[in-house]
């Protein structure tokens, strides 16, 4: 695949158009990598952080029963957006947060376990059904790497491209969600660990992931890197930059947090996200019609 196709498709400062437009139901299903996808990609998975743990801890239904029921959350909204005949930014970025939600209780229960560290409130037991595996975070973060290397071996011998403008297929589709579910899944453990057990603490962490993304950024204009491994990494950290940033909200000011709440921090990320959604489904609207009936000399149906 040719150098330019790569870097127009990671360019976060803008870039073209997100497809060539081969077929016609799943011409433009994913969007543009633009500056604007990374912001909501980092407001939607610092949403899943904190809206994972409100129903997790706060609300004390647990991490199982949590976890079960953003699962089936998350496949709900993975149909809606498989169906969908052409790119719908409330139905991409829904699956985007219904992965970050998901990722973050199944984590939880993958790396935790019924010690009162992991409690709030004096609570002795979280939720019906097991309290947590207990693997702990590097075993977990094992597993994840393992298993999300399994899904890009399966993609790669599948033939078909990791750019995300060219996924025009739907075995395509699923693979690349598949992907962001795991790899959602991992960004939480890593960011719990920054958090939690590596001394940076919240504010730390978050800086630290910042900075490893700031490398990336300026591995881009280096030709011998290859800018899709960059972007998958880059997809990679933006998770557990959104759960540092999620943990610094939302903990107690004892453990270095703003001690915001998880209802309250929840509550402004969701209304920041969902007024993004709203402004890139305008310009969506705006766009998308004009630039297809360009790549295909003229209108196009429906």
């Amino acid at each position: 695949m040719e150098q330019p196709d790569v870097l127009t498709d990671l360019d976060v400062a803008g870039g073209r158009a997100a497809a060539r437009g081969t077929t016609r139901s799943v011409m433009k299903k994913l969007p543009e990598v633009t500056l604007a996808f990374w912001i909501m990609k980092i407001a939607a998975t610092t949403l899943g952080e904190t809206a994972g743990d409100l129903f997790a801890q706060t609300l004390k239904l647990g991490y199982f029963l949590t976890t079960v029921a953003l699962f089936l959350v998350f496949v709900a909204t993975l149909v809606v957006q498989l169906r969908s005949r052409r790119y719908n930014p409330f139905f991409y970025w829904t699956v985007i947060l219904s992965t970050s939600m998901a990722g973050t209780t199944m984590s939880d229960f993958m790396n935790r376990d019924a010690s009162a560290k992991y409690l709030s409130g004096g609570a002795t037991s979280l939720g019906w059904g097991p309290q947590g595996l207990g693997l702990g975070y590097p075993a977990g973060a094992a597993i994840l790497i393992s298993i999300l290397m399994v899904v890009f071996a399966v993609w790669r011998f599948s033939g078909m491209t990791f750019q995300i403008r060219d996924i025009v297929t739907f075995r395509g589709e699923v693979l690349f969600w598949s992907a962001i579910l795991v790899s959602n899944t991992l960004g939480t453990s890593t960011g719990d660990f920054l958090s939690d057990s590596s001394g940076l603490g919240y504010a730390g962490g978050a800086a630290l992931v910042t900075g490893l993304l700031l490398v990336l950024v300026a591995l881009m204009k280096v030709p011998a890197v290859p800018n899709v491994l960059l972007f998958w990494i880059a997809f990679v950290l933006t998770r557990p930059l959104g759960a540092t940033a999620g943990d610094f909200l939302t903990k107690p000011a004892a453990k270095g947090g703003l001690d915001l709440g998880t209802a309250g921090s929840s509550a402004v990320l969701l209304a920041v996200l969902l007024g993004m959604m709203a402004w890139a489904h305008v310009r969506e609207r705006r766009t998308g019609a004009p630039a297809a009936a360009a790549r295909t000399g003229g209108p196009r149906g429906a």
